[in-house]
């Protein structure tokens, strides 16, 4: 009885030894490239709404053009919205191989 004691005791002290794990950040190499592919997104949103402005003695059309007014804040936005899927995206783990079971023949059954 006093063996199984000692047994019980000595197995949390394995227990309590650290694991060795994969990565200890939240964010792995994936997730980076991401929102670096993002923040790409939205720099070039931006860039796209830049241009020349109005001055006071002449007025400038290409304030209303399409690539400042549409197609520049789309992209930042898409930068914007992208942004959380780069930063909560987690790559799904290996499913581990079943093991092959043998395959039992008639002589093999114990009776």
């Amino acid at each position: 009885m006093a063996k199984d004691q000692k047994k019980k005791q000595a197995a949390p002290a394995k227990a309590s030894e650290p694991k060795k794990t994969q990565s200890i950040f939240p964010l792995d190499k994936i997730n980076f490239v991401m929102i670096g592919v993002c923040l790409l997104l939205i720099v070039l949103g931006f860039l796209l709404m830049t241009g020349s402005a109005n001055t006071g003695d002449t007025f400038n059309n290409d304030i209303f053009s399409t690539r400042r007014t549409v197609i520049g804040p789309l992209v930042a936005l898409l930068g914007f919205v992208l942004m959380v899927p780069a930063i909560m995206y987690k790559k799904k783990a290996a499913k581990p191989e079943p093991e092959e079971k043998p395959v039992e023949s008639e002589d093999t059954v114990v009776k």
